[in-house]
């Protein structure tokens, strides 16, 4: 009898940000500046490194996996964020909305590990420069970056598998900006305690284990760097990874504060804010970041511009 009076969800509804409707044109044209910036700033620094042979080193292939990422990411969100703020209707169907949640959680499981993966490759530059040729060679760099996007997907199959054998039937209004998975999982019409483990566990494997890892990279980084007797020589360990102790300190300093911040009846809108800036402006600044703290990206960038240059004139 319950089967038959259940009327299975087919589509559902975007509300998120629903208390400021007359922000909506605001929020939509500064999202499209934001994401057109990301597109071109992610793409200008991955053709910077593949073209400049200098930057041909594990850094910069991580970085460049990085710039990608951010790219994939961004496009896996932010477009269905600009349609629903100028859209009346907000919707988006079952299959779509079960896509985009993979894409999304797949590629920030992905840049967790990936960033982790970048504090590792500083503490051999720092720690072991020495050998930091012999560890970091191709093969591990490679090695590293394939486990890095394929426990990301690993982690969001599991999760999308799972959230989507959940039957949701009746209420389909998703108050949020996309389809985050935990605002799905709260429509479901049965138990998910299931589903509220493995995230747990994944929140443990992509969010505590990174953060401690970084944090004991970069502890071991601090020490090497005060034994140093020059200054020149301190500023110059510092540089090589003071772009992305930034990135990672706006990355997880974001994350943290949204889920460990007091709640209230009155902060979703808040965290829906905080969270359009997770998506948008953190993978917009990455590349300004990298490109304005690097001596090398910005060598890189005069050689090709002077290289274009010649070869018009």
């Amino acid at each position: 009898m319950e089967n038959q009076n259940q009327t299975f969800v087919t589509m559902f509804f975007l509300r998120g940000l629903a208390a400021y409707p007359i922000f909506y044109s605001v929020f939509s044209l500064l999202s499209l500046i934001m994401y057109i910036m990301i597109l071109v700033g992610n793409s200008f620094l991955i053709t910077i490194i593949i073209l400049d042979s200098h930057l041909h080193t594990p850094m910069y292939f991580f970085l460049s996996n990085l710039s990608f990422l951010d790219i994939c990411y961004t496009s896996s969100s932010v477009p269905l964020i600009i349609v629903n703020f100028l859209s009346d209707e907000k919707s988006i169907s079952f299959v779509g909305c079960g896509t985009q949640m993979f894409f999304s959680l797949a590629l920030g499981s992905t840049e967790c590990v990936l960033l982790t993966v970048m504090s590792y490759d500083r503490y051999v530059a720092i720690c072991r420069p020495l050998r930091y040729p012999i560890i970091m060679n191709k093969e591990l760099c490679g090695w590293m970056a394939a486990s890095s996007w394929m426990t990301g997907v690993l982690n969001s199959l599991v999760q999308i598998i799972f959230a989507l054998h959940l039957p949701f039937c009746g209420n389909n209004v998703i108050d949020y900006l996309t389809c985050e998975i935990l605002a799905v999982l709260k429509l479901a019409c049965t138990d998910i305690s299931l589903n509220v483990i493995i995230m747990v566990i994944s929140n443990v494997i992509f969010l505590v284990i990174p953060v401690l890892l970084i944090v004991i990279s970069y502890a071991f980084i601090l020490v090497t760097i005060l034994r140093i007797s020059s200054v020149e020589g301190r500023k110059k360990a510092f540089s090589t990874c003071s772009a992305h102790l930034t990135v990672v300190t706006m990355f997880y300093g974001t994350i943290l504060f949204m889920y460990m911040k007091p709640k209230s009846k009155d902060s979703h809108a808040t965290d829906e804010l905080i969270a359009l800036f997770y998506a948008v402006v953190i993978p917009m600044l990455n590349p300004i970041i990298y490109s304005l703290r690097n001596k090398d990206v910005k060598a890189a960038v005069k050689k090709i511009s002077k290289s274009i240059f010649s070869q018009t004139t």
